[in-house]
C-alpha cells in the first residue's frame, strides 16, 4: 500500500504497526528515487531515524541493495533490518581505515552525529559532528551524500519572522551546535573539492509515537507535570515524511552542496499545543515561565516547493500521539529537550 493522506490510519495501534507505517512509501518518493541510479547506504543506521529510513529505501525500492551501516550497540537494530532486506555492516566511523574499506556505493546519506549527551564529552561531540563528516566527505567524494543537519545551526530568531531561512548564515548558541556547523562545512568544503553533489538536511524537529515534541508536551499534561513555555514555538514533522524527504534529496542534490529547511510548514505555540492534550486528556496543563520573542524556528519554503506539504498534518499527529500517550505504548526515553535555549544538551 502506498502513502497518502487517504490511507493513514484513524490510531497507531503498537510499535509493529508504527514502523509498517514509517517504511511506507509515497509515489513521489519512488517517482524521485526512479531518476537516481545506484544503491543506497546509510551511514549511522542505528539511531532514531536510522531503520525506518533505510526500511522505507528499501520498500521504494526493492529492486537495489540499501546498506546500513553503524556499530549497532542497541541489541536488536541489525535483526530489525536484516528482516527487511538491508545489508547491515559493523563499522565505527571514527576508525578512518574501516570507513575506507566501505563499499563506494553511489547515494550515501550520512546520518551519524551525537547530540545527546554532548556536553558530558564536548571533544567526542566535536569528533563525530566534524571530523567524521570530514572522513566520509574524502572517502565517498564520487558519490551524492545527503546530510543529516539540523534547524539549530541557526540562531534564534523572532516568532513573528516565518523562521529561519537557508541563506541566513549559522551562528547558534552552544557547542553542540557549533560542532554541527563544523560538519556542515566539511561537507561544504570537500564538495567544493571535488565536486562531489549534495544537500546539507536541516531538520528540526522529527518525531514518531514513541518521542518528539508532542510526545514530551502529551506524556507532561497527561503526568501534571509543568511545561516550560520559555521556548514558546516551535515546529516539527512526521518521521516519515522527515525520511522521505531525505531520500527525495537524492534527486535533488547540488555541487556543491547547500542546505535544505526541513519541518512542518507550520509555526506552532507550546502553550496551544498543551491545551489540545489537556482538552483530550481532560486536564489543565500546568505551564511555567512566559513566552520568550525569539525561538528556534525555520522557514520551510524551499522544501514545500520541491516536495509539496507533508503527508501527514499536525492535527494527524496530535489525535495519534494522544491516543498513544493515552495507552502509555512505549517510549524511546529520549526527551527532544525542545525548550533548551542555552544549547546544552
Amino acid at each position: 500500500m502506498l502513502l497518502t493522506r487517504e490511507t493513514l490510519p484513524e490510531t497507531i495501534s503498537d510499535v509493529a504497526a508504527l514502523d509498517e507505517l514509517l517504511c511506507r512509501p509515497s509515489q513521489a518518493l519512488i517517482d524521485d528515487l526512479g531518476k537516481v541510479d545506484g544503491d543506497i547506504m546509510v551511514l549511522g543506521v542505528a539511531g532514531k531515524m536510522g531503520p525506518t529510513l533505510a526500511g522505507l529505501a528499501k520498500a521504494a525500492l526493492p529492486g537495489r541493495r540499501v546498506i546500513g551501516v553503524a556499530r549497532f550497540s542497541e541489541p536488536g537494530t541489525r535483526e530489525w533490518l536484516k528482516a527487511r532486506g538491508i545489508e547491515t555492516i559493523n563499522c565505527d566511523l571514527l576508525d578512518e581505515a574501516a570507513i575506507g574499506a566501505l563499499p563506494k556505493t553511489p547515494n550515501i546519506v550520512f546520518m551519524a552525529g551525537r547530540k545527546f549527551g554532548a556536553e558530558g564529552d564536548l571533544a567526542l561531540t566535536w569528533a563525530m559532528n566534524s571530523y567524521v563528516p570530514a572522513l566520509v566527505a574524502q572517502a565517498f567524494a564520487g558519490s551524492r551524500i545527503v546530510a543529516f543537519s539540523t534547524g539549530c545551526v541557526y540562531p534564534f530568531v523572532p516568532v513573528d519572522s516565518g523562521g529561519s531561512r537557508e541563506e541566513m548564515q549559522p551562528n547558534p548558541p552552544g557547542e553542540y551546535a557549533q560542532s554541527c556547523v563544523g560538519r556542515e562545512r566539511m561537507f561544504e568544503y570537500f564538495s567544493k573539492k571535488f565536486s562531489t553533489p549534495g544537500r546539507l538536511f536541516r531538520l528540526n524537529y522529527a518525531i514518531d509515537m514513541r518521542y518528539g515534541v508532542l510526545y514530551d508536551i502529551a506524556s507532561k499534561v497527561l503526568q501534571g507535570k509543568p511545561i516550560d513555555v520559555s521556548l514558546g514555538h516551535v515546529n516539527f514533522i512526521w518521521q516519515g515524511d522527515a525520511s522521505s524527504q531525505a531520500l527525495r534529496c537524492l534527486a535533488h542534490c547540488n555541487t556543491p552542496t547547500s542546505p535544505i529547511n526541513v519541518s512542518g510548514h507550520e509555526i506552532l505555540a507550546v502553550r496551544d499545543l498543551a491545551a489540545k492534550f489537556g482538552k483530550r486528556f481532560g486536564r489543565e496543563p500546568v505551564l511555567v515561565g512566559n513566552e520568550e520573542p525569539t525561538a528556534w524556528l525555520t522557514n520551510t519554503s524551499q522544501a514545500v516547493k520541491l516536495f509539496g506539504l507533508p503527508v501527514v498534518d499536525t492535527e494527524q499527529l496530535i489525535k495519534w500521539t494522544a491516543d498513544w500517550v493515552q495507552r502509555d505504548m512505549p517510549s524511546l526515553g529520549k526527551p527532544t529537550k525542545y525548550e533548551v535555549r542555552d544549547g546544552r544538551y
